[in-house]
């Protein structure tokens, strides 16, 4: 039995794309575009290419840009300032328990994927991984051969605020790691994935200080 796509061939292609490629956590590929979109490859290509066009000209304050093989939104260069006002008017805010969580599996696994950090705590921690990135804790640090994901470790300011030298500073988390191995293996390939803006369900009242 074919599967019900709610007519998405139909669909304007140019909206589609801006709507799809304002929820992706990676560049996404052409090929993958077409396929969901159900639309010819190089009619996808083009379509992102004029977007990217019509940016530039219409002088936004983003840009489409083509990485790693994918497409993905970024903020435009010229307004980095802006963006840095922003992300650093939140920096004396406090973490949530999900986000100290996220943040650790982070520091012991690293380079680490999303979707290894969602499988070892066993929820989507899209959400989470974005207000890390913006407060400067964890950096993108190139991609995993195997699947092309995105890797990720903690930043020099991650040791400043805990008052580490190096990584190798970091308490001894042997005790843990079966534990942690386990729920890696069991949830990886049944990660859940929705909105990355939408807020962790675990983020609760409880909130410490960083």
């Amino acid at each position: 039995m074919s599967e019900d796509t709610s007519g998405v061939a139909e669909l304007e292609l140019k909206p589609a794309l801006e709507a799809v490629l304002m929820v992706v956590d990676e560049p996404a590929t052409e090929e993958h575009l077409a396929k969901i979109l159900e639309r010819p490859k190089r009619q996808v290509a083009d379509a992102l290419r004029e977007l990217a066009d019509e940016y530039t000209v219409q002088g936004r304050g983003f840009e489409l840009r083509r990485v790693a093989g994918g497409w993905r939104f970024y903020t435009r260069p010229e307004y980095a300032a802006a963006v840095e006002g922003f992300v650093l008017d939140g920096q004396q805010a406090r973490l949530t328990q999900a986000a100290l969580e996220t943040l650790a599996v982070v520091a012991y696994r690293q380079p680490v994927s999303r979707s290894r950090v969602s499988a070892v705590r066993g929820v989507n921690c899209d959400g989470v991984m974005r207000t890390l990135l913006q407060r400067g804790l964890i950096e993108e640090a190139g991609t995993e051969p195997e699947t092309g994901a995105i890797l990720y470790t903690t930043t020099n300011y991650f040791l400043e605020r805990m008052g580490l030298r190096g990584l190798d500073e970091l308490p001894e988390l042997a005790p843990f790691l079966p534990e942690a191995e386990a729920i890696e293996a069991e949830t990886l390939e049944g990660v859940p994935s929705f909105d990355p803006d939408a807020p962790d369900s675990e983020d609760a009242d409880d909130k410490t200080e960083f």
